[in-house]
């Protein structure tokens, strides 16, 4: 039977396979095997923390899809997709971590008892959970097989949010206001990094709003002071210091869905530059938004945003935002579109990103960023948090 406690309608989940299975034949595929997690979790349901070994999502041309991986995470499988429990198979424990046989061998029996032995099939190419060996097995057992790249074909077919989705990135967007809030709370000078963090993960976890949260794909990032001037550092033991800036760059979750938000805190006085970069950044901000409506490009939001970054002085040289959603570690984003000059994603109801523009100073770096909705006509910042430098003096 499928799980009790689907995030999402049976109905949904119908919609995204049919949308999915129009993308597999326009890429001239006739099954895909999906490994990326957040894409098995958007196409069945399937929610566990056993990505660290080999397991995927089949889609053939009809029927529902199948549950392969580990044969004790197919009991995890059992209670949380939607398929039926005649689609989940697990492979026996001897394939796990073992030189002499690879869990790709059991899938190319999975996919031959199904007539696909022959078949053109997609495989995700390029992501963190498919590896060069599981390519080669593939080879080795399905040599009548015609194998493409697919990398990014689910991926894309998640970019429009449903309502219900967007549900989740709002209960998400309430949780790292929370988070937020809870730095300002308790960052003091002589306070050590990690009993902050600390802080922030239990108000991330506790959640908002009587919604619970879920872990994020990415740990809490906190630089303080020269540590600042690279983007992801994390935390350290450090106590905190008057007159230095630290960037807070972390996310709500709910049922996977993220909400990332930045905040810089400095404790003390701002000194002038970091005031002019702050300026800066939200006057650019602004014309980002202005851009980010349906009809134009996610390079427009990027063209809108450096040129009058640039105007004031300032330069990124790196993307200034990137799709969110649904997500699994190491990486919050969905891996699709990017906001930068020459991409030319054009923006629909629905979407949703991480507007990022970060800068990073010669003596730290101030982060002052926004998930976004885009709407039928604009766009909609999902949070509340007050866009400025956070000061604590």
């Amino acid at each position: 039977m499928p799980a009790s406690d689907l995030p999402f309608s049976i109905s949904e989940y119908d919609g995204r396979i049919k949308r999915t299975r129009d993308a597999m034949m326009a890429a001239g595929v006739e099954v895909i095997v999906v490994s990326d997690p957040a894409n098995m979790a958007w196409l069945t349901g399937y929610d566990g923390w056993s990505f660290y070994v080999h397991q995927a999502v089949v889609l053939g041309p009809d029927g529902p899809p199948l549950w392969w991986g580990r044969g004790i995470d197919a009991l995890g499988a059992k209670r949380t997709v939607m398929m039926p429990d005649t689609c989940i198979h697990g492979y026996d424990d001897t394939y796990v971590q073992n030189p002499e046989k690879h869990p790709m061998e059991d899938l190319c029996n999975l996919l031959g008892k199904h007539g696909w032995s022959s078949a053109k099939i997609g495989l995700e190419m390029d992501n963190y959970y498919f590896t060069a060996a599981s390519y080669t097995s593939l080879l080795s057992g399905l040599p009548q097989a015609e194998f493409k790249d697919v990398n990014g074909l689910v991926n894309w077919q998640r970019c429009v949010k449903s309502p219900t989705e967007i549900t989740c990135m709002r209960r998400a967007a309430r949780i790292v206001e929370k988070m937020h809030r809870t730095i300002l709370e308790h960052a003091e000078p002589g306070l050590a990094k990690n009993a902050l963090v600390a802080e922030i993960s239990h108000a991330g976890i506790t959640g908002a709003d009587s919604y619970w949260g879920d872990y994020p794909s990415i740990v809490p990032l906190a630089p303080s002071g020269a540590d600042a001037t690279a983007p992801h550092l994390t935390w350290n033991a450090e106590p905190m210091k008057k007159g230095e800036a630290t960037f807070f760059e972390i996310a709500g979750v709910y049922r996977r869905y993220h909400a990332p938000q930045s905040r810089t805190l400095f404790l003390g006085a701002p000194p002038d530059r970091y005031r002019r970069a702050e300026a800066a950044v939200l006057e650019a901000v602004e014309a980002g938004l202005a851009a980010a409506r349906p009809g134009n490009t996610t390079g427009d939001i990027a063209l809108a945003f450096n040129g009058t970054l640039n105007g004031l002085g300032f330069e990124k040289d790196n993307r200034c935002g990137y799709s969110i959603g649904l997500s699994y570690p190491p990486d919050w984003g969905e891996r699709t579109f990017s906001l930068r000059s020459g991409d030319k994603t054009v923006l629909k109801p629905g979407m949703t990103f991480h507007f990022m523009p970060a800068l990073w100073l010669d003596d730290g770096g101030i982060e002052i960023t926004e998930p976004v909705l885009i709407t039928e006509d604009g766009a909609e910042c999902l949070c509340n948090t007050p866009r400025e430098l956070m000061v604590k003096t």
